[in-house]
């Protein structure tokens, strides 16, 4: 493993700390609010983020194939089904087992991990007002960005760049803009709207 391999990987077991003990401190009704992926409520938030945990090859193929072959689609039923054969002291549970899991999406690495708790941890951070995750963890996810990942959440950085404000980070050519590294990661997975009125699609992977 190198370097940068490592440090992602301590950066991973941190973000999944962090919400464990976060998720720890909210009440039942905290469970139920809304995140910022639409139509999850906090509780499918935290499913999703454990499925990998729990999701075999065979059941992921299945599934998609059910799913006929949309990913979105197939961890859309997958977090409503665990929501409900789970209650959230098992999701949570779930997460603080999972702590040190090698789990990596395909073709992600370390990289797609940490994006994946990162990202989903600000849709369930961001509505409850709790703390985001620290600016230098949010930058190491930012710097795996690519034109796919952009393509994916359909945002369209053309004619400006995106400029960390407590981060060195730079997304993008053109006129900048300027804003926390945190704000960046919400605009460019079009959880945040695109500066100078231009308009992103909302996914909620």
């Amino acid at each position: 493993m190198s370097s940068t391999d490592t440090d992602l990987t301590q950066h991973i077991h941190a973000e999944r700390e962090r919400l464990a003990s976060l998720l720890a401190g909210l009440h039942d009704k905290d469970w139920d609010r809304p995140s910022l992926c639409s139509g999850w409520r906090v509780r499918e938030v935290v499913a999703h983020i454990t499925a990998p945990f729990r999701t075999t090859l065979p059941r992921l193929v299945v599934g998609l194939a059910a799913a006929r072959f949309s990913f979105d689609r197939y961890a859309d039923r997958a977090a409503r089904k665990d929501t409900t054969r789970m209650s959230d002291a098992e999701l949570l549970a779930s997460l603080r087992a999972n702590i040190t899991n090698a789990w990596q999406p395909p073709g992600g690495g370390p990289a797609g991990a940490l994006a994946h708790d990162t990202i989903h941890g600000l849709d369930i951070t961001e509505p409850l007002g709790l703390p985001s995750s620290p600016a230098e963890r949010i930058a190491l996810v930012l710097a795996s960005t690519n034109a796919r990942s952009l393509s994916y959440f359909g945002v369209d950085l053309a004619g400006i760049q995106l400029r960390g404000m407590d981060a060195d980070v730079r997304l993008g050519e053109g006129e900048p803009v300027d804003m926390p590294v945190k704000d960046i990661l919400l605009t460019i997975t079009g959880r945040r709207p695109l500066p100078q009125g231009r308009t992103a699609s909302h996914r909620g992977e």
